[in-house]
């Protein structure tokens, strides 16, 4: 389990508290060799010691990841089995490197060397090949890798950072200028909708809704999964003018366009429809900062009738016990994207509270590296 500092008690005002005993003793070189040769320790160091290792090279375990991905071996190996030869022949990479690629696949678990030479999907490569949206994922991190190629100078904030250009939605219909990125950002958020929908309807029961506005819906991915849940309820998706075309053509090729309105315009800048009694905020929230957020919860208070829900569902950091996705993940990724930041479910509650929002609730995420929900409810 990691080291957690939870706050408490301020006994004496004496400034920052000195390293334990126990963190200096394991910090020793002399105790370190002594750990390795005992017999009650050594599997202790061993397994610490390939954990270090592991955040050492992690970089390059990503790299491999990444070029498996962009070269589509994954993908080749769920046809059919193959081996280096072929694969190199496949993706004109030297055969020398291609073996060194598939052994690093290998060893990251994902691919596994049959005796005939061949190579093959382990269990988790074939379900990564599953995972709507996660190879899109990947493939966009050569951005966020050029962000953080300095990454002293990335938490200073000096680096001027590229990532945000991915998403040209986030600034405004204004940042929708290139066909092309525009068309990546919409095809990214709709497949990996997928797995986020499924999450927050489980943690969430609409049962009882008769309207579900999504605000900052894009194309449409989530209403379209909530409506095949959902057959009675009716929706409304609300968000900028420039991806209106692609929802309809989603919620038309669903068989949906009966029970979903598309309403236009920027929360920023715009009342929100009314008549929902339930409201979604999916993947929101992080990409803008706390006035930004006030705002727009404000608005949604306002929206709602007394009794209406909020629904927050996207990645959140873990707090004061800090979790790989949301604290070593997402949180860089929205610094890189300069508009907002991860947030824990106690700081989410903490806006909806002060929007006035009660009844906060913050059910246990089934998958924290997919989506974490908070809801609330307008006082009747």
């Amino acid at each position: 389990m990691a080291d957690v500092d939870l706050p408490g008690p301020t006994l004496h005002n004496s400034g920052p508290r000195p390293a334990s005993r126990l963190t200096r003793l394991i910090a020793s070189r002399r105790f370190q060799k002594w750990a390795a040769r005992f017999p009650l320790t050594r599997r202790i160091v061993r397994n610490e010691g390939e954990a270090m290792f592991d955040l050492v090279a992690g970089f390059c375990h990503s790299q491999t990841l990444q070029a498996l991905i962009q070269l589509e071996i994954p993908q080749m190996l769920l046809e059919a089995e193959q081996d280096a030869g072929m694969l190199a022949r496949h993706t004109a990479l030297p055969s020398d490197r291609m073996q060194v690629l598939l052994s690093g696949g290998v060893a990251i678990g994902l691919l596994k060397n049959r005796r005939n030479g061949c190579y093959a999907l382990t269990t988790r490569g074939a379900a990564l090949t599953g995972v709507p949206g996660l190879a899109g994922m990947i493939k966009h991190h050569d951005v966020l890798y050029r962000d953080l190629a300095d990454p002293v100078a990335f938490f200073r904030g000096e680096v001027q950072t590229e990532l945000a250009d991915f998403w040209p939605y986030v600034f405004g219909a204004g940042g929708a200028t290139d066909p092309d990125v525009a068309a990546a950002y919409s095809q990214l958020m709709a497949d990996s909708q997928v797995l986020v929908a499924e999450d927050t309807l489980a943690a969430i029961d609409l049962g009882q809704a008769s309207r579900l506005m999504d605000v900052g819906g894009g194309t449409g991915a989530f209403l379209t999964a909530v409506g095949a849940a959902h057959p009675a309820l009716t929706m409304t998706l609300f968000d900028l003018p420039a991806v209106a075309p692609a929802a309809q053509t989603r919620f038309d090729a669903a068989g949906l366009t009966d029970r979903v309105t598309i309403a236009t315009g920027s929360f920023r800048d715009d009342p929100l429809p009314t008549g929902a009694d339930v409201i979604s905020l999916v993947r929101v929230l992080y990409d803008h900062a706390d006035a930004t957020v006030a705002h727009l919860l404000g608005a949604v208070y306002a929206a709602l009738p007394p009794g209406g829900t909020v629904i927050v569902s996207e990645p959140m950091t873990g707090g004061v016990a800090p979790n790989r996705s949301g604290d070593a993940y997402f949180a860089l990724y929205c610094m890189a994207m300069r508009t907002g930041r991860a947030r824990s479910s106690d700081q989410i509650a903490e806006l909806m509270s002060a929007a006035g929002f009660t009844y906060l609730h913050c059910p246990a995420p089934s998958r924290p590296f997919v989506t974490s929900v908070v809801s609330g409810v307008k006082p009747s």
